[in-house]
């Protein structure tokens, strides 16, 4: 299982996320961060709405990441 976490440089929000995913995640998926801004392709999609989680590339959260729902989506 893959937990992605689009995110972008000075995204107050997307340091928040990234704490929350570490910790939910931890020993039950992969991690990986996406700077959005590496991608015109990903700019363009997200703009102004990171951060975005991602399971599995099903989106299941954006701006805030709530631990109970990523909870829920890794348990299936």
């Amino acid at each position: 299982m893959i937990v992605t976490l689009y995110t972008r440089a000075g995204c107050h929000l997307c340091e928040v996320a990234r704490g929350v995913v570490e910790q939910v995640a931890s020993g039950r998926a992969e991690v990986e961060l996406v700077d959005i801004d590496t991608d015109p392709r990903l700019v363009e999609r997200y703009t102004v709405r990171v951060p975005v989680v991602a399971v599995d590339g099903r989106e299941i959260a954006e701006y805030e990441v709530d631990a109970a729902q990523l909870d829920a989506a890794l348990a299936g």
